[in-house]
């Protein structure tokens, strides 16, 4: 499955999944646009899983139990995540990449958030 997808987590748990194919500007814009901050931080949770957020709460956001939720799942040490988080993929070069639809949906069960399943198409 394809790796092109980011996945923007807002506190109220609603979620988009985006087209993000990596780190050029256009891709790094989605990022800046969703979290709407000026300063944004970019936290590793895995090898292959990064998060991005307004670590500094400059925006004022509401506390986003969610992201929280998935942190909890990754990581030991405990951190709160306040406005949206976006989540993307990392490569072995430390390079930004995108998410498959599998991924996303792995995070939004970490997070608690029932999603429908799409069935595939038939074929004959």
């Amino acid at each position: 499955m394809s790796e092109a997808f980011a996945l923007v987590l807002r506190p109220d748990a609603s979620f988009k999944v985006v087209e993000f194919s990596g780190d050029s500007p256009a891709d790094l814009g989605t990022i800046y646009r969703e979290i709407d901050s000026p300063s944004i931080a970019v936290m590793d949770l895995s090898p292959k899983l990064s998060v991005w957020l307004d670590d500094d709460r400059i925006t004022g956001g509401a506390l986003n139990r969610p992201a929280i939720a998935i942190h909890a799942a990754t990581i030991f040490v405990p951190h709160d995540y306040y406005g949206t988080a976006v989540y993307t993929g990392t490569d072995a070069e430390n390079r930004t990449t995108g998410l498959t639809l599998d991924n996303c949906a792995a995070l939004l069960e970490l997070a608690g958030i029932d999603v429908p399943m799409v069935p595939h198409p038939r074929t004959s």
